[in-house]
């Protein structure tokens, strides 16, 4: 589902200001309200967008808006009630002429607390990281202070044609006139470091002064297999540890949070006339212009690029892969589609309206990513005389079934959530205690945390939590009430089926995630289901909604 949209939309900003002044400025009008329910599996935050002398905000939790107003991360939010984290709302606002960012947040930080009675208190606590700390030698080089600043990233090789891909890819970085501080600043950023690192902070506690050069190189957490030759795979811990001399350890760091005292779940209605009050401009369905080309035979890939300015560039494409994304559905939620649609590729370079492209110069332009997608319907629609239907069809879709349930009761008084990762150790629990699985056995490199969640919002929720086995809603059956707090580890799906996907999993037809697990370690998505939590996860024909293609030509039209 949409590979490629953004998955976190808020800045990293310092220097927030955690008091709610009465003197702090605000929006001149506001609409807030709940966001329409949608069938998306992957909601998220989408904004803040600045145009017209507007702030919009869509599809938001209030974790996402405390976290926006206050510019931190969301883990360091605490406290709050149960749907801090799943009931998502709507914000749009007229704002003063020439508001910085930093007002912008202050006149957010202003309408949580009228329009939700939001009422916050800063404090330090200690928080999930990750420590870095030099070992007895560490293998760094002095920088001479010459050239450039910074960690160069390179790609695993491409493998070539025909060759099967590596079960475990290498990333590589050379850095250069790095210090220890700007090394861990950047650290969670590098390429497929969350799946160490779980999101969390790193923190420099090396001693080492200075500026240094290193190289180092680690691979995919999800490929790498109990027994597998050193040589062709290492794990970051590792990495740091054996290549550049240091160490990289789990601990709990005191840092600033806010603490949420209270909060409305539902907001103050709006004042009348609001609509009419914030000017609303329709937003085009149309790109300005675009081109759609066959991709050169000597291009392989595909490249998918959104720009600043509204500039949408893709090459490659093949149409079902484009309609899939445009439409936010998968391969067998598509039915119709001639084969073609699935081999032949295409070229498409689009200039959308201003009204799509939003931002300020300070904080940046912003890609409104449904717009463009609505207009992306158009376009193919257009030039591939694409007509489809929606209609409810017998499809192949799992069902939740409880078998000896192994559930933990929730602390109802606890937020609702999931997360990538293990639980978040308790402050009297050293971090390096903390279970988690991936440790022992690295073939289950997927791991969630669920915490106060039903049995119906888990099922809705395994479609996102699992893309490459699960394609349809899941229907809860288990008939167990109340909310509970539970892990799942299991390995992507691409390691049964030889290949990547989104997330680390890749996509397979129905039912393929119930073979056998691998020699190696690895449970599949439907074992760990049924061993970790005593559930079981069937393959049952029911009604589903699916795009039904009723026309279309193979040869586009400019």
């Amino acid at each position: 589902m949409r590979a490629f949209a953004a998955i976190s939309l808020t800045a990293l900003l310092s220097g927030a200001a955690f008091s709610q002044s009465t003197e702090m400025p605000r929006f001149e009008v506001a609409d807030v309200h709940v966001s329409p329910h949608s069938a998306d599996p992957f909601p998220y935050l989408k904004g803040p967008f600045v145009r017209g002398g507007r702030y919009e905000v869509r599809t938001a939790t209030m974790l996402d808006l405390i976290a926006t107003a206050y510019g931190l991360d969301g883990d360091k939010v605490l406290g709050g009630p149960s749907w801090l984290e799943m009931d998502r709302f709507e914000v749009l606002a007229k704002m003063p002429a020439n508001s910085t960012p930093e007002a912008q947040k202050a006149m957010l930080q202003a309408l949580l607390a009228d329009r939700f009675k939001l009422a916050i208190h800063k404090d330090t606590k200690p928080m999930p990281a990750f420590a870095l700390t030099a070992g007895k030698r560490p293998t760094l080089k002095p920088a001479d202070g010459s050239g450039e600043t910074g960690c160069k990233f390179t790609p695993p090789p491409r493998p070539e044609a025909g060759s099967p891909v590596p079960m475990a890819p290498t990333f590589s970085y050379s850095c250069h006139n790095m210090t220890m501080a700007a090394f861990t600043e950047g650290m969670r950023d590098m390429v497929a470091a969350f799946q160490y690192l779980n999101g969390s902070p790193v923190a420099d506690q090396t001693k080492l002064e200075g500026s240094w050069d290193f190289d180092f190189k680690y691979s995919l957490r999800g490929r790498i297999m109990p027994g597998g030759a050193a040589a062709d795979t290492i794990t970051l811990f590792d990495a740091i540890d054996k290549q550049l001399g240091l160490k990289l350890d789990p601990a709990r760091i005191p840092m600033p949070v806010i603490v949420v005292d209270s909060v409305n779940r539902t907001p103050s209605g709006n004042a009348p006339g609001v609509t009419e009050s914030l000017h609303a401009v329709p937003v085009p369905t149309e790109f300005d212009v675009a081109v759609v080309k066959p991709t050169d035979a000597d291009f392989r890939g595909m490249r998918f690029d959104m720009q600043p300015g509204g500039r949408v560039n893709l090459q490659g494409m093949t149409l079902k892969f484009l309609i899939e994304q445009a439409w936010n559905i998968n391969d067998d939620m598509l039915v119709g589609a001639p084969k073609w649609m699935d081999t032949d590729r295409f070229d498409i370079v689009a200039k959308a309206t201003a009204a799509v492209a939003a931002g300020d110069p300070r904080s940046g332009p912003q890609i409104d990513e449904d717009a463009v997608w609505a207009m992306m319907r158009a376009l193919l629609a257009d030039r591939f005389k694409l007509a489809t239907h929606r209609e409810d069809r017998p499809v192949s879709a799992y069902t939740l079934l409880a078998i000896k349930p192994k559930l933990k009761k929730a602390d109802p008084a606890s937020r609702t959530r999931f997360k990538e990762g293990p639980a978040t150790p308790d402050d009297d629990k050293p971090p390096e205690k903390t279970k988690d699985p991936r440790a022992a056995n690295p073939a289950l490199s997927r791991l969630v945390t669920c915490q106060n969640m039903t049995m119906a919002q888990f099922a809705e929720k395994l479609q996102s939590i699992a893309p490459g086995y699960i394609h349809s809603p899941v229907l809860d059956a288990t008939g167990l009430n109340g909310a509970w707090d539970f892990t799942l580890s299991f390995s992507p799906a691409g390691m049964f089926r030889g290949g990547g996907g989104r997330g680390g999993d890749a996509v397979q037809p129905p039912g393929a995630g119930a073979e056998a697990s691998d020699p190696g370690g690895g449970l599949t998505l439907l074992e760990a289901v049924e061993k970790e939590l005593g559930l079981k996860l069937e393959m049952q024909k029911r009604p589903i909604s699916v795009l039904v293609i009723d026309h279309v030509e193979q040869k586009p039209d400019n």
